[in-house]
């Protein structure tokens, strides 16, 4: 963190910052912020006009309070947000020895919404998420729920439209209903049928865009949902097609989707193999992504538990079940490898 300590300047267990007004923000309503870093690195932080005083039985806590405070300080400055989730998300990173890395990560502003509210990456693997839907041709992300998975192939999707770089946004999502595609039962047009699946893509969009511009693009086909199974025969071109839940595609209909692809058009596969509605041996996402990992403009990431941006609650949860299940893994295959699929360099 030597670059952030050249401007607060940090002198023994005092951190020398700005003015008032700003340690007020950074403290958080009622000092929240504060309170919980006291809490989970048992130091305490007073504040004398604008300068800091950090005290704590365990030097290394002191020296991680500090880094913490410099970041925070920094988030604020560019304007991005602090709030409980990202305080305890800097507490995490500070502890791995990956502060600067989220810290970057948040640099990093995808677009700004009709609320005028930048959308920003809030972890490394967002980063390099938001990186590989520029350059890539084809991103795969696979990852838990609460990564920001769907959200920011949404925005990136925007930019890309607001940019003139393509002419519309396909969503598409599988429609699976015990193992099997079924819309017929549904009321209404195709339309009708596959709106209530793309309900997390047009929310989505209606924090980005506003209600009124989705409606008007949507009338005017520049966004335009597609059913997974209606595609085959179709090229795309000058197009961002998002496929969500793709974990529950099988492998031929992943293909017959990546083949769609026509003249200036990218794709977002996106998806979380630990929540199939298909079998194991079904489900195509992981099987794709391990056969297309080495093609030329073909991007794979995956987001861990540590990306997850939606609660802390939830990356605890997931935690506690990733414990479970490698426990129960272990058990049933002593000594079995992980999973073969990795990100492309």
């Amino acid at each position: 963190m030597s670059e952030e300590r050249e401007v607060f300047c940090l002198e023994d267990k005092y951190l020398r910052i700005g003015t008032v007004e700003q340690i007020q923000s950074v403290f958080g309503p009622q000092d929240k912020f504060i309170r919980t870093i006291e809490e989970k690195l048992h130091v305490s932080i007073t504040a004398r006009e604008s300068e800091l005083h950090i005290m704590g039985a365990a030097k290394k806590n002191v020296e991680l309070t500090a880094d913490i405070l410099v970041s925070m300080f920094n988030i604020h400055s560019k304007g991005g947000e602090l709030n409980v989730e990202t305080i305890h998300r800097l507490i995490e990173e500070a502890a791995d020895g990956t502060l600067l890395d989220v810290c970057n990560a948040m640099d990093e502003s995808v677009i700004t919404t009709h609320r005028g509210t930048p959308i920003r990456c809030r972890t490394a693997g967002q980063k390099e998420y938001i990186k590989s839907l520029r350059n890539d041709t084809i991103t795969v992300c696979i990852g838990p729920a609460g990564t920001g998975k769907t959200f920011l192939a949404v925005a990136q999707a925007v930019r890309e439209l607001e940019n003139k770089e393509i002419d519309r946004i396909i969503l598409s999502r599988p429609a699976i209903e015990a193992g099997s595609e079924r819309l017929g039962f549904l009321p209404g047009d195709l339309n009708d049928k596959i709106d209530p699946y793309l309900r997390p893509l047009y929310d989505a969009l209606n924090d980005i865009l506003g209600p009124e511009r989705v409606a008007s693009y949507r009338e005017r086909d520049i966004i335009e949902v597609a059913a997974l199974g209606y595609m085959r025969g179709r090229t795309l071109n000058r197009s961002r097609l998002i496929l969500d839940e793709s974990q529950n595609s099988k492998l031929e209909m992943l293909k017959m989707c990546l083949t769609r692809l026509g003249e200036g058009s990218k794709m977002a596969l996106v998806g979380d193999v630990t929540q199939s509605d298909l079998s194991k041996s079904d489900s195509g996402l992981e099987k794709c992504a391990s056969i297309i990992k080495s093609v030329e403009g073909v991007g794979i990431v995956q987001l861990g538990n540590k990306d997850v941006v939606r609660s802390k609650i939830v990356r605890d949860i997931l935690r506690a079940f990733d414990v479970s299940e490698s426990k129960a893994a272990e058990k049933r295959n002593p000594g079995r490898g992980k999973s073969n699929i990795r990100k492309k360099k």
